[in-house]
């Protein structure tokens, strides 16, 4: 199993356990889901039954994104403003992370190409988005973007790939 740690703050993101597709070779786009969970309960990736479920809200327990919930990513928010600040510096940290472990020129200067290209398409849909940091809440390190699919109900999140760095468990 992969678990994928952002590289300004050491957080744990996400884990490969989750559907997960590349878009435009800068982002990874990761599947998730509400569930239930309680007080005291232990995520072990079932699916509580449809009996389950209602029972759990009716003794108190809340709806949580599984992805959110079980890498402890803080909510946050941001006007476009702000956000665009925040994307700028990280990715000029990026950028000098990608230089300082020895990816040649012609990398560096592709990832901050595609970069430049896919943050635009964020600002062009930035409503549609919900902001969370890691665990730590370090205001340097990765927001990770949540959206909804078309359907208006499946949710994903979006992580910048060359912002991430694989962990093998």
């Amino acid at each position: 199993m992969l678990l994928y740690e952002d590289i300004i703050s050491g957080d744990e993101m996400f884990s490969d356990a989750f559907p997960m597709k590349h878009i435009d070779g800068i982002a990874y786009e990761v599947d998730c889901q509400m569930i239930v969970v309680k007080e005291g309960d232990v995520d072990i990736g079932a699916n509580a039954s449809a009996e389950e479920q209602e029972e759990a809200l009716e003794d108190g327990a809340s709806t949580v994104n599984n992805i959110a919930h079980s890498f402890r990513l803080q909510p946050t928010a941001y006007d476009k403003k702000a956000y665009l600040l925040h994307l700028k510096a990280y990715m000029k940290s990026v950028a000098d992370k990608l230089a300082a472990k020895g990816d040649d020129a012609a990398a560096v200067a592709d990832f901050k190409a595609k970069a430049n290209d896919f943050a635009k398409k964020i600002i062009g849909k930035f409503k549609d988005y919900e902001f969370y940091t890691g665990e730590n809440m370090n205001p340097d390190g990765m927001v990770a973007l949540l959206n909804y699919r078309e359907d208006g109900i499946t949710p994903y999140f979006t992580f910048w790939k060359h912002g991430l760095k694989e962990v093998k468990l």
